[in-house]
């Protein structure tokens, strides 16, 4: 339901999704608003993933702690560190929170809330992840 509810969110305002980490109490995107849109959209997304999830769920108020935070990430030449260490930081979520990875019973490519089992080929990527430009800061084709 939260990728359903992210897909639609990208239909209506033509985000790019490049990573994404939903996690029991929190969640991470790395996308592009190539319009200025972001908080209209946060707001849509966040507001119906809500609804959605309390209706399946029999449940009532808010899911994530306050309102959501937004670091702006520049992609370009000079850039494009920072742009992979969002990714990695992102992909790497279910580690810091011990969940899985090195030292862990399941590895990180287990977690299946996590745009990294794509990203190295453990499933079918969705049409709407934008990978490239990740691929791109690792030095990858």
């Amino acid at each position: 339901m939260f990728l359903a509810t992210l897909v639609e969110a990208k239909q209506m305002t033509g985000w790019r999704i490049h990573t994404y980490v939903l996690m029991r109490n929190h969640y991470h995107l790395l996308l592009q608003t190539p319009e200025a849109n972001l908080v209209a959209g946060m707001k849509w997304f966040q507001g119906s993933y809500t609804q959605r999830f309390n209706a399946v769920h029999h449940t009532r108020g808010h899911l994530y702690q306050g309102r959501y935070k937004a670091n702006p990430v520049q992609f370009g030449k000079g850039n494009l560190e920072y742009f992979r260490t969002v990714s990695s930081y992102i992909h790497l979520n279910p580690f810091r929170a011990h969940l899985c990875g090195m030292g862990y019973d399941q590895p990180l490519e287990s977690y299946l809330w996590s745009s990294y089992p794509a990203y190295i080929g453990l499933c079918k990527k969705p049409p709407w992840l934008q990978c490239s430009q990740v691929y791109r800061t690792h030095g990858l084709p």
